[in-house]
């Protein structure tokens, strides 16, 4: 399969929610509108069975057809990213083999970790990269998000970008994100292809003053995060800043009072998809919340809105 993008790979790359119908079954034609809908609303990329995917409450069998499903439907459009993440160096390393094998253009991957207490040292975390990156011919991107409880230090991270083939990109979402980037970007030199923002754009603008290449946000208004992105890299900052106070309350209250369900509900009420069901014990959005991601949302009419009307 060839990625109409090539390396180094920049601009939206949100996360595709994986769908499911009323009763909590995989909703394969929901996820493939859902797919056609966030290649149109400008998604430079896409990543899959991350966080934001609820992939932790599916299947090792679910994650192989929701995998198989996306790549067969873009095929080749844009670049996607599948996220591997296991608390196993071999089971890392097998997940990565098979999404590169079925066209996958990068892996994005949490350190292991499992549960409040089960962690590892910098040693092993290095042979755990190292051990995935000996076994593909991809990039890997690595996740550095407070849901792993693991510190990365940026002498870490910019010594495995250096000494391990495929190391190649970093989201970085933890406090202080614009000073880690920085500070990678600063040690890593040229190795750090891709330093990324994360956590749905809320801290995007220092990111991006800060280095940032990439974004990778939710996946709900693709085109807001392009109205922000797209004038900072061609050189009109006070535009993107203008456009980032514009998207900024919406951004907010994803990430502060929806989390990964604002992108279904979005979804659902433009009639993408036809249900934002998530996974029990998820629970769905409090009445009251629903109306206010949308009332937000509608002030600034994104083509997710009017997508499937």
């Amino acid at each position: 399969m060839t990625n109409s993008a090539q390396r180094p790979y920049r601009g939206v790359f949100p996360v595709a929610p994986t769908i499911f119908d009323a009763g909590g079954n995989l909703d394969l034609d929901g996820q493939r509108r859902c797919i056609d809908f966030m290649i149109d609303a400008g998604s430079h990329g896409i990543c899959i069975l991350a966080n934001f995917s609820e992939q932790f409450v599916l299947t090792d069998a679910e994650r192989e057809t929701v995998m198989h499903a996306v790549l067969e439907h873009v095929a080749g459009r844009i670049p996607v990213i599948v996220t591997t993440t296991h608390f196993s160096s071999a089971v890392c390393a097998a997940r990565s083999r098979e999404a590169e094998a079925a066209g996958a253009a990068m892996v994005m991957i949490m350190p292991p970790y499992h549960g409040a207490t089960f962690r590892v040292g910098e040693p092993a975390i290095y042979e755990f990269y190292r051990t995935v990156s000996d076994a593909i011919n991809i990039p890997i991107m690595i996740q550095d998000a407070p849901v792993a409880g693991t510190p990365l230090s940026v002498d870490l991270l910019a010594r495995m970008a250096k000494e391990l083939a495929n190391i190649r990109y970093f989201k970085i979402e933890v406090p202080m994100a614009a000073n880690k980037l920085r500070g990678l970007i600063e040690k890593g030199g040229s190795v750090i292809e891709g330093p990324w923002d994360g956590e749905e754009a809320i801290t995007l603008m220092a990111d991006l003053d800060a280095g940032a290449t990439g974004a990778m946000t939710g996946g709900g208004y693709p085109d807001g995060i392009r109205q922000i992105i797209d004038p900072f890299f061609a050189g009109r900052r006070d535009e993107a800043v203008q456009a980032y106070a514009r998207w900024l309350p919406l951004i907010n209250y994803e990430n502060r009072q929806c989390g990964l369900q604002a992108c279904k509900v979005l979804m659902r009420e433009g009639g993408v998809i036809k249900s934002d069901a998530v996974r029990h014990p998820l629970q769905p959005l409090h009445p009251a919340t629903r109306v206010g991601l949308i009332e937000i949302a509608r002030a600034l009419d994104p083509v997710v809105l009017r997508w499937g009307r």
